[in-house]
């Protein structure tokens, strides 16, 4: 096999990427802008340094790669770019982003190739899960209890991106479409499966969700709900601190997954280092020919959501 291109592999999600593709023995090169850091990062690995804005430059990043991962955000930047990369490569290009509306972006493409954005914890597990257990056209709700959100600078400034492509405003998907709004937060109480139990959440606490999961299921809304200490954390300049030896951090969480009598959920450590297994997992279904959809997918349309969920290190619980 030709290697998997990871793009942004000095980032925080990056590294995880690169080491979930060495620890599954696939071959592997890194890209991303600073050929400095990629050396001195991944100096036993194909260092193939280009920048998003230089085609030609990405063209050779990407040159008999069997595919791209892009974890560099912000993905309203980088997104299309490598996509159109990717496409002259004829390779598949997978994502993490969790930008909204470079995902709108990305589902509004026509690709040859394939192509799955929001490949990750935010996106893409919640659209298995609801995929895993969707019966008949409903509400989807999905529910983040995160015990903190250290968000890595990454995040940060993908967020301050959105912000400014929304003029302030809040979104919510909601009688079949994207809705932009200045109603204030609304917090509930949610009951998550033990030992997190009752919490208050901050309900319409949209992320990638609402566009993933729409894309390819005939539902009429998608709300997504995040609890209130860990959206508290927001707040705070703290970036994720790694306490084991894979540089996960103690952060822990669960996603649970409503739609109408049916529940999913998964529960796990790390929200940046879960979307590794997710990425890594989405390409390599790709390339062996494990999939359900052609051109630009989501997780749940792309790949059998149950088959999938059962190979990630998580707690499950499918209902």
């Amino acid at each position: 096999m030709n290697a998997i291109v990871v793009y942004g592999a000095t980032g925080h999600t990056g590294r995880f990427v690169v080491e979930e593709l060495r620890r599954q023995h696939l071959p592997t090169a890194v890209s991303g802008r600073n050929a400095t850091a990629l050396a001195e990062l991944w100096g036993d690995l194909d260092v193939r340094p280009a920048a998003v804005d230089d085609p030609h430059a990405l063209d050779l990043a990407l040159k008999n790669a069997a595919a791209v991962i892009n974890c560099a955000g912000p993905f309203a930047v980088t997104a299309a770019p490598l996509i159109e990369a990717a496409a002259r490569q004829r390779i598949p290009y997978v994502d993490v982003a969790a930008e909204i509306e470079a995902n709108v972006a990305t589902f509004a493409r026509h690709s040859d190739v394939p192509v799955v954005p929001a490949m990750a914890f935010f996106g893409g597990l919640g659209d298995l899960l609801a995929t895993a257990v969707l019966e008949a056209s409903d509400v989807v709700q999905v529910a983040y209890g995160l015990s903190s959100w250290h968000p890595t600078p990454g995040t940060r400034v993908a967020g301050q991106v959105s912000h400014e492509r929304r003029n302030g405003r809040r979104v919510r998907f909601a009688d079949g479409r994207l809705q932009y709004h200045q109603d204030p937060p609304i917090q509930e109480d949610w009951t998550f499966p033990e030992p997190l139990g009752r919490r208050r959440v901050f309900a319409e606490f949209s992320m990638a969700d609402i566009v993933t999961i729409p894309s390819h299921l005939d539902v009429p809304e998608v709300r997504t709900y995040m609890t209130v200490e860990a959206a508290g954390d927001l707040a705070e300049a703290q970036a994720p601190v790694a306490v084991d030896e894979q540089g996960r951090s103690d952060q822990t969480f669960t996603v649970d997954v409503r739609v109408g009598d049916a529940r999913a959920t998964a529960a796990g450590q790390d929200i940046y280092a879960i979307s590794a297994p997710l990425a890594v997992g989405a390409v390599r279904r790709i390339l062996g020919g494990e999939t359900r959809a052609a051109g630009v997918a989501s997780a749940g349309a792309m790949f059998d959501a149950v088959d999938f969920l059962r190979e990630l290190p998580l707690a499950l619980d499918l209902g």
